[in-house]
């Protein structure tokens, strides 16, 4: 009797755990053989292994890039080559499934990223009048902690996951430094600047006073407690509706730190070091996503039509 895909997940998750894989990774992955699976129901298929096969496979990929934009028909493709492929290796079955399945091509359409006005926009808005000496506000320390997160997002170009994982012990304030766990357990040093040193001894002044700041060494808090990858998520989006940018989402600012650094001449191979890339092929992707308006800039500040 085939044995279920579900089982297989279940280990094959226990195997990406022992590697060191992020958790994000064990979400994406994971989402991508739970949705095989749904499609599978929806077809009145049974969810066993001899269901998985590669023309159902590609039937579900068409089926997806119906519905869904082709990044995300690329996020699922990966998935499941990833399991399939341990499959393969744990004897499960002679021949990956995801054998002769192309990936698809990725979409040409440039990465928006957030201009100096829009930037400050976000940053102003998290400003608001100072409350009673002494007394603790709510408000204000909203205000303070989301300048916070902004100005370390659109700094450092952090990932939403390293940024929520950031401790208290992980900022060495004067060196002006941020040590970050990144993917697959990677550490890296990550310099910030003079305005976001200032901004955060704001913020730690009054999460001093924070009811529970003393529970926790976790550097962003909620009224709760430590705060999560979704609820900076949430925070940005209440912030993008404020000043007019619909849609924002951490990985914007990611996307704007790298067109910023090269726009301003910085070195390609100091900036794998800062965004924690150990290949060239991700650096070609973000230098890519944005090439087009660094080409205009250029073009406007050489005004070779206004020389003749």
């Amino acid at each position: 009797m085939s044995p279920q895909i579900s089982d297989l997940a279940a280990s094959f998750r226990r195997h990406l755990r022992a590697g060191g894989k992020a958790d994000r990774t064990l979400v994406l992955y994971g989402q991508s053989i739970r949705f095989f699976c749904d499609w599978l129901v929806a077809q009145g298929r049974p969810t066993t292994l001899d269901q998985l096969h590669r023309h159902a496979i590609t039937a579900w990929l068409a089926d997806l890039a119906e519905r869904v934009d082709i990044e995300t028909v690329r996020t699922r493709l990966r998935g499941m080559r990833r399991f399939c492929r341990w499959l393969e290796a744990e004897g499960e079955v002679e021949q990956a499934p995801t054998t002769g399945v192309e990936m698809p091509a990725p979409s040409e359409k440039p990465v928006r990223v957030l201009t100096e006005v829009e930037l400050g926009s976000l940053i102003k808005a998290c400003q608001v009048p100072r409350g009673k000496a002494g007394t603790y506000d709510r408000k204000i320390f909203d205000g303070r902690r989301d300048e916070t997160l902004i100005r370390m997002l659109a700094d450092c170009g952090l990932r939403v996951s390293e940024l929520a994982a950031l401790t208290l012990d992980d900022l060495d304030l004067e060196r002006e430094v941020a040590f970050v766990m990144g993917k697959g357990s990677r550490p890296r040093a990550v310099p910030y600047g003079a305005k976001t040193a200032q901004c955060l001894d704001r913020y730690l002044r009054i999460r001093s006073a924070h009811a529970r700041g003393a529970a926790t060494n976790r550097l962003l808090l909620s009224e709760r407690g430590p705060m999560s990858a979704d609820g900076i998520r949430w925070r940005l989006e209440v912030l993008g509706q404020q000043v007019g940018i619909e849609g924002l989402h951490p990985h914007a600012f990611r996307h704007t730190t790298a067109h910023r650094w090269l726009a301003n001449g910085g070195q390609e191979r100091d900036l794998m070091h800062i965004m924690g890339w150990r290949s060239d092929a991700m650096l070609q992707v973000y230098a890519r996503s944005t090439a087009v308006e660094r080409a205009h800039d250029a073009h406007r500040r050489l005004g070779l039509g206004d020389r003749l």
